[in-house]
């Protein structure tokens, strides 16, 4: 079997682990930064067009304990790299080190580096390999001495679903709109609303939530172009996805935003992703926003405001969504991803729970409002 790192933003490994396993791979284990797990060829492309909040499919070519550059040369250099690589294979080399005797990250990817072209170089019989071919890229891990050799089978992030051509300022990573729709418990049948859509990204990946869409069918991958890997697993892959999609199911979901161009560019995205006939995007004020529903979910991130001027306004928006909130049933369930220190106080509700999450490198808290949390 082989075994793969999924690597994560921090706060969203319980999640990805759950996707793991209904994904049916074996010894899912849940870390921090990432979940390990074991599987066949053929879940290289399953987990890749699967995923939804993920950062990337690595498959681990080896693991062992290092705390100084000739463990680190040889525990590299031991590794069957052309099993995976071949002649002409290009395999630049990054990674990282954290709280381990081996600090220096340049030191570290040059100690690699050296020793797979020495591997290499002895499997084909080559003083210079070319690295004229296609890009095997090597990631590394240094976790409290523990050294993890990968190579990267996503290329781009997951989170590049292939829908987003354009997008608005501070847009939100797709993985992250996923998890901010998983953790709201969204399943499809209630209705589903983001005030502030931008770009249209939380709503789409509602909809692809919704329809059971795998987010990975509209991209390419890296592993796709691997010679040693079987081109059939891919085509077999997408075919099992597209079978576990729903299409005789209708859905409300809505983004509003008071950009014209913002929601023209949603429509658009919405398009790409092929869920235009799923989601409506609509020109709207979110410090007037109502819903004649008795149910539903609002799922949401506002602007954070991070300049001094930026912070007062940002302050009134979330006054203002709260009074429009405040109207809601109470039976509506209500998200808002803000890193704003005051966001509470500033929204008029203590939250009833509230979730660590990372938007790139800024802090944030999903805050969540319902009595069914």
């Amino acid at each position: 079997m082989l075994q793969f790192a999924i690597p994560c933003m921090l706060g969203l490994e319980s999640l990805v682990g759950d996707e793991v396993k209904k994904l049916g791979l074996a010894d899912v284990r849940v870390e921090n930064g990432r979940v390990l797990c074991r599987g066949e060829e053929r879940d290289l492309a399953r987990l890749n067009i699967n995923l939804r909040c993920g950062a990337r499919v690595l498959l681990v070519l080896a693991s062992f304990r290092a705390t100084d550059f000739e463990t680190l040369f040889q525990g590299t250099r031991a590794v069957r790299w052309e099993d995976w690589i071949p002649r002409e294979g290009e395999f630049p080399v990054t990674g990282y080190s954290i709280n381990s005797t081996l600090h220096s990250v340049p030191a570290c990817q040059s100690i690699v580096k050296k020793a797979v072209v020495e591997r290499l170089g002895a499997a084909y019989g080559l003083e210079t390999l070319p690295e004229t071919g296609k890009r095997y890229q090597i990631r590394f891990s240094i976790m409290k001495d523990e050294v993890m050799l990968c190579l990267d089978a996503s290329g781009e992030g997951l989170y590049k679903r292939g829908y987003r051509a354009v997008g608005v300022a501070a847009p939100l990573k797709e993985t992250l709109a996923a998890a901010m729709v998983k953790l709201s418990h969204y399943n499809g049948r209630d209705p589903f609303c983001d005030p502030f859509c931008g770009s249209g990204t939380i709503a789409i990946e509602a909809a692809l939530i919704a329809r059971n869409r795998a987010p990975g069918l509209n991209r390419s991958f890296a592993a796709q172009h691997w010679a040693m890997v079987d081109k059939r697993i891919w085509l077999d892959a997408a075919d099992e996805a597209m079978d576990n999609e729903f299409h005789d199911k209708t859905y409300e979901i809505w983004g509003g935003d008071i950009d014209q161009r913002a929601v023209e560019i949603a429509r658009h995205n919405a398009e790409l992703a092929e869920v235009d006939d799923t989601v409506r995007f609509e020109v709207d004020d979110a410090t007037r926003f109502h819903w004649g529903g008795q149910y539903g979910r609002v799922v949401t991130n506002p602007p954070y405001g991070e300049r001094l001027l930026e912070q007062k306004e940002a302050e009134e928006l979330y006054r203002a969504f709260g009074r429009a909130v405040d109207k809601l049933p109470e039976t509506w369930r209500v998200y808002v991803l803000s890193s704003h220190t005051e966001f509470e106080r500033c929204f008029g509700r203590i939250a009833d729970k509230k979730r660590k999450l990372y938007n790139g490198m800024l802090k944030c808290d999903l805050f969540m409002y319902g009595k069914r949390l």
